[in-house]
């Protein structure tokens, strides 16, 4: 949600200075390649019942029994055992192997600071652990490569794409291991325009997508807009979105229609064809939506596109969140063409103007930044005329609307200025940016709540949510150890009061390290337990991102 880098409070390098060996700047210019084949699909996650879930498990068990040729054993026993890894001395065989396995000396590295920029980052506060060396594949024979020797060795692997994350997603396993950059897979590989659709690898990010799509004169975009730095295999592996879901839903909508996959066996599966719909079998695609590389790592996805419209920008403030949510469900109720609608606290607003980089001086008050979309002009304007009048209806007042494409570019700005805006509030601070969803009518409530408890124990904050889909993003602020303890205590009290109004832990962040343990009281035993099933089934070694997802069992768990 918000952009990279937060200032931490040891001392380090920039992450944007780190990634500058590990990750080339990208080539725009396409490179077209032969599609990587595929095999056999596997299981959905739909969630039953327990008996359900030992079948499934039982049905994958013929899988793991050829893929791995481990020892039979109960679903009840996959499920309990944990994972063994190699030694180090199995791990210091494995580089050897891996550096013989490749061409190149730069596709291997065990330099320190590729170690250490891999195993920690500028963006969270999870506790950082390092990998034992990182491997830049260059296409998926590569990455078949890297995971047969992990399995040989017993080695836990890491996917690291973007490096982006705001939940410790591609930390390091406790004992090292090998994690995997797919800064290299950057390309483009096929454009299909009749189709609206494209063929890409997973290091691509979705604004350099978007760009080599506008230099081209083709009139599409892909829709989904998370972090500017997020690349289309991080984006799938946690299921993402952004400020465009209220017009164009997320990541498990259809925008990702097939994926090639390297599963843990070293096999290689492409999860279905190109078409735009198909009912043949489970949707097996969506089983690696949302799975943060635990199933496999992905090597090529095809993603849809959506025509390119005409926007424009409007802003409008209320007395309170209370009258500025009802306003947008009045207006996205009404059908009019609705491209993003943002609701930013009297904080937010405060803190652009304390920034000092909009061109203009707001009302310090619960606002909403709208974005109109239409094929013409005049489809824009009455867009524009009728939502003016419904907020009107609720409150809203000084209704702006951008009187040119600069202007409203400019006020757009100053919504996705939001980091460096906040930081503005607290002089010397850093930020603690998390995520939750509630259903739409449940969100003036979650907000109201949530500035009350953040008022009372004085932590300054801003508020910025996707209101048309009841998901907010804060911002937390603090400047030493002891706030921290205090900032992460409230986060943990965010997320119980968005579980307990029926909705999610995070709403377009992913789970990772930060908010796994709190899947049990969101999802309930039996579907934690049956993503727990194939996840062993898939990979019974316990090798793939491990520590991540998954929460631990809940007899060990915290309660809340």
């Amino acid at each position: 949600m918000f952009p990279n880098c937060f200032r931490r409070l040891r001392p380090s390098i920039s992450l944007e200075i780190n990634l500058t060996r590990s990750r080339t700047i990208r080539q725009h210019s396409l490179t077209f390649a032969r599609p990587y084949s595929s095999s056999v699909p596997i299981g959905s996650s739909r969630s039953w019942s327990p008996i359900i879930i030992g079948s499934i498990a039982s049905g994958f068990i013929g899988y793991s029994l050829s893929a791995f040729g481990t020892p039979s054993l109960s679903s009840r026993a996959v499920g309990e055992a944990k994972p063994t890894y190699g030694t180090p001395k199995d791990f210091e065989q494995a580089i050897k192997e891996l550096r013989a396995s490749f061409d190149s000396d730069e596709v291997v590295s065990t330099h320190p600071e590729d170690l250490r920029v891999h195993g920690f980052s500028e963006n969270d506060y999870h506790p950082s652990s390092p990998h034992t060396v990182i491997v830049f594949p260059r296409n998926t024979e590569d990455v078949v490569k890297i995971v047969k020797t992990a399995v040989k060795y017993r080695m836990p692997i890491t996917p690291f794409s973007g490096g982006t994350s705001l939940e410790g997603h591609y930390r390091g396993s406790s004992v090292g291991g090998i994690c995997v950059d797919m800064s290299n897979m950057n390309k483009i590989v096929e454009i299909h325009e009749a189709d609206s659709d494209l063929v890409c690898q997973p290091g691509i990010g979705w604004m350099e997508i978007n760009e080599i799509l506008q230099q081209k004169g083709i009139p599409l975009f892909f829709p989904l807009d998370p972090g500017p730095g997020a690349t289309i295999g991080g984006m799938m592996s946690t299921g993402c979105s952004g400020t465009n879901a209220v017009r164009y839903g997320t990541a498990k909508a259809e925008w990702f229609l097939n994926a090639t996959v390297v599963l843990p066996s070293g096999e290689v599966i492409k999860t279905r064809q190109r078409a735009r719909k198909s009912s043949a079998g489970f949707d097996t695609t969506k089983l690696f939506i949302g799975a943060e590389g635990t199933l496999g790592i992905i090597t090529e996805v095809t993603i849809r596109l959506a025509p390119v419209l005409p926007t424009t920008v409007a802003v409008v403030h209320f007395p309170d969140v209370k009258h500025a949510s009802e306003a947008v469900n009045d207006v996205l109720n009404r059908g009019v063409g609705i491209q993003c609608v943002e609701l930013c606290d009297s904080e937010f607003m405060r803190s652009v103007n304390l920034y000092g980089a909009s061109q203009r001086k707001y009302p310090e008050q619960d606002s909403l930044f709208f974005k109109f979309q239409g094929p013409t002009p005049a489809s824009l304007a009455e867009t524009a005329k009728i939502v003016k009048e419904i907020v009107q209806k609720h409150g809203g007042t000084g209704f702006e609307l951008a009187r040119s494409e600069k202007e409203a570019r400019d006020l757009w700005a100053d919504r996705k200025n939001a980091l460096y805006s906040g930081l503005a509030l607290l002089e010397g601070s850093r930020g603690w940016s998390t995520d939750v969803c509630v259903p739409v009518s449940k969100l003036p409530q979650l907000v109201y709540e949530t500035k009350k408890d953040l008022e009372k124990i004085a932590i300054p904050s801003i508020l910025v949510g996707h209101a048309g889909d009841g998901n907010f993003h804060t911002l937390l602020l603090f400047r030493n150890d002891e706030e921290l303890a205090i900032v992460r205590e409230a986060v943990h009290r965010m997320v119980e009061r968005a579980i307990k109004l029926e909705g999610t832990c995070t709403g377009e962040h992913g789970v990772g390290i930060g908010k796994r343990e709190y899947l049990y009281e969101e999802l309930g035993e039996g579907t934690v337990e049956l993503m727990r099933s194939i996840k062993k089934t898939i990979d019974p070694l316990g090798l793939f991102n491990p520590g991540k997802l998954y929460p631990d069992r809940i007899d060990q768990k915290s309660k809340f």
